[in-house]
């Protein structure tokens, strides 16, 4: 755009009829960018422009396989990524009828998630740009969740972020494309995994509305029929004034309440319960009051230390467990008490898939961070965090702030 604008300055005349401003534009390409993305059971991959249009795209989902196992296992989710990344990559560039070499670059997810998963990833794409020599964008799985809101939508730095999924739950402060400040994170397992196991131990598969869906995807459509009152789970951390999380030991009392009813209703583990659906919701709200508590506090502690805008300050919800509708409603109610904006991406974008890959890249390619030669060498990282941790900061200012007492009513969330 810089380019036109010179050239207006020179002529003196309008963008529609300058003549050279139509022939600078006809030979200036937009810059173009192929995500990929293996971080743990979904094969992905895109390609966007600058501007965030979404060129072509490919996803191959291991869901089915993994459903059949009882969970992911990793020697399994490698063999499929091995099996399919040539073909997801490949259609993704025919669907977006660019060739290899119209590429301004390659971004790949290389960090954190399965090693085995994201060997393959890396390995096809440092091959991938040697070949074509083009630079490559390593990228940081939970960026590209936080990031995506920014290509659907204009939201300016810094903003809060929720990423609730499988894998993680974690709560960061996000200052620049690269820059986060993490508040709090899942000190054992992450609530994704807790509803899948949960729905494992119910033996959900049998029910005959569940048998093609997730665990999550089950215990959410379950719940809508339970009663959540029929079951009294406590909310984890109720004595910890930060922003961590954990879900472990709330699986725990789920399974001595499922342990409980199998002998009272004289059933082998594996068949199904009788208030399969009372325990689903119950232990959907306890999951989401949980994280709705947690939020909350970082949102106390954001305002406090003032690293919120005070116009229009903004909380980001993404991950796969932020496509359940259950939990983004309690989320809204501690927005909208606390005057923040909600915005989730839709849930196709939730999840892992390669465009949130490509546009992260998008983002670093136009502010020329993270970006590599097809030369340099580059290894995963299975464990990494997102930005500078300050959870300790956050459970020093314990006595700053306390949080309310939670009840029903529209503005508060229920216990």
């Amino acid at each position: 755009m810089a380019r036109f604008d010179v050239l207006c300055r020179w002529t003196g005349c309008s963008l529609r009829r300058c003549r050279a401003h139509r022939a600078a534009a006809a030979h200036i390409k937009p810059r173009l960018v192929l995500g990929i993305e293996t971080s743990c059971d979904e094969t992905g991959a895109a390609v966007l422009d600058e501007t965030g249009s979404i060129l072509g795209e490919s996803l191959h989902s291991q869901k089915e396989v993994h459903l059949k196992t009882g969970g992911i296992i990793p020697v399994v989710a490698q063999r499929l990524h091995k099996e399919n990344i040539n073909r997801v990559v490949q259609e993704a560039l025919d669907r977006s009828r660019v060739a290899p070499s119209e590429l301004s670059a390659l971004a790949t997810t290389v960090k954190p998630g399965l090693a085995l998963s994201l060997g393959i990833g890396l390995q096809f794409s440092l091959s991938f740009v040697r070949l074509h020599k083009k630079p490559f964008i390593p990228i940081h799985h939970m960026e590209a969740h936080a990031l995506t809101v920014r290509m659907l939508q204009p939201v300016e730095f810094p903003f809060l972020v929720l990423l609730v999924s499988g894998g993680h739950a974690l709560l960061s402060l996000a200052k620049g494309i690269d820059d986060f400040l993490l508040l709090g994170q899942t000190l054992d397992e992450a609530p994704g995994d807790t509803l899948d196991k949960v729905a494992r131990r119910l033996s959900l598969i049998k029910h005959p509305k569940c048998s093609s869906l997730s665990g999550g995807q089950a215990i959410e459509l379950l719940a809508k029929e339970g009663d959540r009152l029929k079951f009294q789970f406590r909310s984890p951390m109720g004595q910890h004034y930060d922003c961590n999380f954990s879900f472990a030991g709330l699986r725990n009392q789920v399974t001595m309440a499922i342990n409980k009813k199998e002998k009272e209703e004289g059933i082998q583990p594996g068949q199904l319960l009788s208030c399969v659906e009372d325990i689903a919701a119950a232990t959907q709200h306890t999951v989401a009051s949980h994280i709705a508590k947690r939020t909350h506090r970082a949102i106390l502690f954001c305002k406090a230390k003032g690293l919120l805008p005070q116009n229009n300050p903004t909380l980001v919800v993404s991950g796969g467990v932020a496509s359940n509708e259950y939990i983004r409603e309690i989320l809204r109610i501690v927005t909208d008490a606390n005057g923040l904006q909600l915005l989730c991406p839709p849930s196709k974008f939730c999840t892992d898939n390669g465009v949130m890959i490509a546009w992260n890249g998008v983002e670093r390619l136009k502010e020329g961070k993270g970006i590599l030669s097809h030369t340099q060498e580059v290894s995963y990282e299975p464990k990494a965090p997102l930005g500078r941790d300050i959870s300790t900061e956050v459970h020093r200012q314990k006595n700053t702030f306390k949080l309310t007492t939670w009840s029903d009513g529209v503005s508060e969330i229920p216990e």
